[in-house]
């Protein structure tokens, strides 16, 4: 007898209003083997009755929807009064300090733009369905710059990154994509791949915002 031992695919719910905006994202979701898209809603009601019927691993929310938003059902799926909170994603257009306070402070896991790329988008699932948390590292960032260090130590001489490395590193500090890294450092998408993965594994950090912050705390030359 063969037994299957593929580990259970990530299952993910999706709720936005506009049609063609959950099937891009059905589309980079499902092109991934560890990731399944199992219910869709068009406004946040639905969404919450759907993700309290099916316990979807992650909820993906969009602010703006009507019977509900976004940032409501959030509370009500993974908000301190929850027995068993869900793990809510925002994706939203609305680079809002004040929303992005608000869903996290209504239990959201994760805050990305939906102009942040397929990658963010993946990632941010990712790291809810283990309980980490991801915010688009933009907005970590100007949050970084507002209340963390006003000003940065300079980066030891010693420190592991190579030039490239480091031009990648502060790339991804102010907020690029992949691609945007790769137009322009003149680069491959593959090399900005392998730079990404070389600079986590030297500074053992787990994502795109880790590396922001380590930019931010370290690098005084970042908007270089």
């Amino acid at each position: 007898m063969t037994v299957n031992t593929a580990p259970r695919p990530i299952t993910v719910l999706l709720a936005d209003d506009q049609a063609m905006v959950r099937a891009g994202f059905r589309m980079i979701i499902e092109s991934q083997p560890d990731m399944t898209v199992v219910a869709e809603a068009d406004n946040g009601r639905a969404a919450v009755d759907l993700a309290q019927r099916i316990q979807p691993d992650v909820c993906l929310l969009d602010i703006r929807m009507p019977v509900l938003d976004g940032l409501a059902a959030t509370r009500l799926l993974a908000g301190p009064d929850v027995p068993r909170p869900l793990r809510v994603v925002i994706a939203t257009t609305f680079d809002s300090d004040e929303h992005l306070e608000i869903a996290l402070r209504n239990g959201a896991v994760g805050f990305i733009l939906k102009d942040s790329g397929p990658q963010l988008l993946l990632e941010a699932v990712r790291a809810a369905a283990v309980g980490d948390a991801l915010i688009s590292p933009s907005i970590t960032v100007r949050y970084l710059d507002r209340f963390v260090r006003p000003a940065a130590s300079p980066i030891a001489p010693e420190h592991p990154l190579s030039e490239r490395e480091l031009d990648v590193a502060r790339t991804v500090a102010r907020g690029l994509g992949n691609q945007e890294i790769a137009t322009e450092l003149f680069i491959s998408l593959s090399t900005v791949k392998t730079h990404l993965t070389s600079i986590q594994t030297k500074l053992q950090l787990r994502n795109r915002v880790e590396i922001a912050i380590w930019v931010i705390e370290h690098d005084p030359d970042r908007t270089k």
